[in-house]
């Protein structure tokens, strides 16, 4: 399964029924969230949590073991709040609904496209992880 459809799928579950929180617009919101246009951005992510201090958080999601949680709060300000709010404002909802939603989605997104710390391990830890992002910019 697509991981960007994980995250849609786990997303939506958590909006319910919003007025305009369907597939689609649900999927939409995620790529310009945590996207590079088509597809999960996971460099990126990974980027912004390290620069936000979250590096073992990280880890964890892309490890074996459990993941670690992610609050709100802090999804806010790795992703930005002006995003935040015109995705809460796009799917209907308010920000925390949206926030709450994420906050079980993206360890979800992260864990499922390491598989089990693959990716992880394929670029050499999380410095190379980081590497890595830091081309992409």
């Amino acid at each position: 399964m697509d991981i960007l459809q994980i995250g849609t799928d786990i997303l939506k579950s958590k909006l319910g029924n919003q007025a305009g929180a369907g597939n689609d617009a649900v999927s939409a919101v995620l790529k310009k969230l945590v996207g590079n246009g088509n597809d999960f951005d996971i460099a990126g992510l990974l980027s912004g949590l390290q620069t936000g201090g979250l590096a073992s958080m990280a880890s964890s999601w892309l490890g074996d073991g459990a993941n670690e949680g992610i609050s709100p709060n802090q999804i806010k300000e790795v992703l930005g709040g002006d995003k935040v709010a015109a995705a809460a404002s796009e799917l209907g909802t308010d920000e925390q609904t949206l926030l709450g939603g994420l906050s079980d989605a993206l360890p979800q997104m992260v864990d499922k496209a390491s598989s089990g710390g693959s990716l992880l391990d394929s670029v050499g830890g999380l410095g190379g992880a980081m590497d890595m992002a830091k081309k992409f910019f």
